[in-house]
């Protein structure tokens, strides 16, 4: 079990956070730029404030998907997330218990849109990465990698 932990701290989910305009298209400026350059959204949330939208994204190639944002004009930030795989939505409830045992505070969650091999995975933002990952390992739930997620 530590192997895993220790692999996904060491290559832990990418998560961007892009501050696009309000305006009509500019999410579809963001999702073409990415897939003309073969880079593809494994998960994405929008949350719309008064003066911008945070797109969050999870990309299989985080480096290419930095670059494009970088040279296209995207501001961005960036963080890791925990990426842990289920089998359905039934497990839901197993991850937020393992979550609570542990004392640790969730900031947000989304799901993936699709994963290689059809299975189902969630994008979470704790506010401790490294714990949370622990908690998620001893109750059996597969903490994924960045390399795992890639297509």
């Amino acid at each position: 079990m530590a192997a895993q932990i220790s692999s996904s701290a060491n290559d832990p989910v990418k998560q961007f956070s892009v501050f696009t305009e309000n305006r009509v298209g500019r999410l579809h400026d963001l999702t073409s730029l990415l897939k003309a350059h073969n880079v593809h959204i494994m998960a994405i949330t929008v949350l719309d404030t008064t003066d911008c939208a945070i797109d969050r994204l999870i990309v299989d190639d985080p480096d290419k998907a930095r670059e494009l944002m970088v040279n296209n004009d995207f501001p961005y930030s960036e963080c890791s997330v925990l990426a842990v795989e289920i089998s359905d939505e039934s497990e839901f409830q197993g991850v937020l218990s393992a979550l609570l045992e542990a004392e640790i505070n969730i900031h947000y969650i989304y799901s993936f849109i699709k994963r290689p091999e059809g299975k189902s995975a969630m994008a979470i933002n704790t506010e401790d990465f490294e714990v949370a990952g622990q908690a998620l390992n001893q109750r059996g739930f597969r903490v994924l990698t960045q390399s795992e997620i890639a297509r």
